[in-house]
């Protein structure tokens, strides 16, 4: 009887360790993290960083159909491996400003319908000319790169209809903060320009841009945009800075269209109108972009 006992012991205490494994495993939730269902079409796999691109289908309350790059931190995805043209489900986890892709499920394996749209061109070096672009502003007036020449002049790229924190939401936040910084050095304020460019010109038209422009500068009605614009164009237009800029676009052959894989480029430009640096990403920061403006113009002794 006492061996039985310890047997059905053992096993007991064996059953509660392997449950508090398994739990151990699972990543915590988050109270403030958003859960979105996403489904969509692999574009690229780079198992180095746990990025995969996919060109998605509209994600309700979150942003529009468009291509851009996940984390995906679950092993198996780079095992199996996930390839582009496979077809996906999955859970868009969305925690302040970091989101990531779970619960991934292969719908449909590789079609090859999906393909790069081309070689991406090679970002600009500092000191390149940057060509002198067209674009309409939110006052639905044209204007041109070169009309900033004797300026610094900061751009970065974004849409509107964004929501996700740390991509488009940041970048608009991070420019905001160098323009009520540039407001209390209004002797620097003036040999500076920003302008904020929507890669998505058929919904963000001039009165779209100026309404959420306006919202962030502050100022709402008030706001004449005369150091900060928000600006796109025609697709052809848009589509040229992007790609100066290094940003790629993706190419489906079911449908023909190009597509923007989105990416975040910032970048400075002179008062000589060359590139002085270009910034990858979302990890810069305002006061290192404030800085580097400030060396433009050293101080008079």
């Amino acid at each position: 009887m006492k061996n039985k006992t310890t047997i059905v012991l053992l096993l007991l205490t064996s059953f509660v360790f392997l449950l508090l494994n398994l739990s151990g495993c699972r990543p915590q939730r988050s109270a403030t993290e958003k859960r979105y269902d996403l489904e969509g079409k692999v574009v690229a796999v780079e198992k180095d960083k746990q990025v995969v691109t996919v060109a998605h289908e509209d994600i309700k309350d979150v942003m529009p159909a468009m291509t851009m790059p996940f984390t995906v931190p679950a092993a198996w995805v780079y095992e199996v491996p996930l390839v582009p043209g496979d077809h996906i489900t999955a859970t868009l986890v969305v925690d302040g400003l970091k989101m990531w892709l779970e619960d991934v499920v292969i719908t449909k394996e590789n079609s090859e319908s999906t393909s790069p749209g081309g070689a991406a061109r090679v970002e600009p070096k500092p000191g390149e000319d940057v060509p002198d672009y067209r674009l309409v502003n939110q006052d639905d007036k044209a204007i041109r790169i070169k009309d900033y020449r004797g300026k610094a002049l900061l751009l970065t790229f974004i849409f509107t209809r964004c929501q996700m924190p740390d991509q488009c939401t940041l970048m608009s936040n991070n420019f905001a903060a160098i323009d009520q910084e540039l407001q209390k050095q209004p002797e620097l304020r003036e040999k500076t320009h920003l302008l904020s460019i929507s890669f998505d010109p058929d919904y963000d038209t001039p009165k779209v841009l100026r309404s959420y422009g306006a919202a962030y500068t502050g100022k709402y009605s008030d706001e004449t945009f005369a150091h900060w614009e928000f600006a796109s164009g025609s697709t052809d237009e848009v589509k040229g800075i992007a790609q100066f800029f290094g940003l790629r676009y993706n190419k489906d052959s079911e449908s023909g269209e190009e597509q923007l894989i989105h990416a975040l480029r910032t970048a400075l430009i002179g008062p000589d109108g060359k590139i002085v640096k270009v910034y990858r990403g979302n990890e810069w920061k305002p006061d290192e972009v404030l800085k580097e403006i400030q060396t433009l113009f050293p101080a008079k002794e």
